[in-house]
């Protein structure tokens, strides 16, 4: 996306064809496998925050924000996840490195906390439906209480 949008109906609007059912998709998996949280655009893309009233304190970086937890976006050549889970916790992250040849014959497009899909018709959602079970919102604010916001 080369500009922010104003809103999530903006940014689905301003995503290529080709993927905006794969997107869509995506997007229903997390809203229908995650509770507690606000789904605003953050940072430029879809993301799916804490909010204030259940994290008083904010994001570390930007107290203002709420805690980020997932986000989704639509680069250039992917769409992708951003997962602050698979960033902060490596049982997490390894179970999913582990379980995702299960769930696709497609090699595994992934940094520290982003996974990449360049083909959206490939997209394990099921697998994805399952990443955003494995950790819950009192989960993460525990892990971040005690990993990320120290640092």
């Amino acid at each position: 996306m080369k500009n922010t949008p104003d809103s999530i109906q903006d940014y689905i609007l301003a995503i290529p064809a080709d993927r905006t059912d794969a997107f869509e998709k995506l997007r229903q998996t997390i809203l229908q496998n995650t509770f507690n949280l606000v789904e605003e655009i953050s940072y430029g893309m879809i993301g799916y925050v804490i909010p204030h009233t259940i994290y008083p304190d904010g994001y570390h970086c930007n107290t203002k924000l709420p805690l980020p937890f997932i986000s989704i976006a639509s680069q250039k050549n992917s769409i992708n996840i951003y997962h602050m889970g698979l960033y902060a916790n490596q049982e997490l992250h390894d179970w999913f490195i582990t379980e995702f040849s299960k769930h696709s014959s497609l090699k595994l497009d992934m940094g520290k906390s982003c996974i990449r899909f360049k083909k959206y018709n490939e997209i394990p959602f099921d697998l994805i439906a399952q990443l955003c079970q494995k950790m819950s919102t009192e989960e993460w604010i525990a892990l971040y209480d005690k990993e990320l916001k120290k640092n």
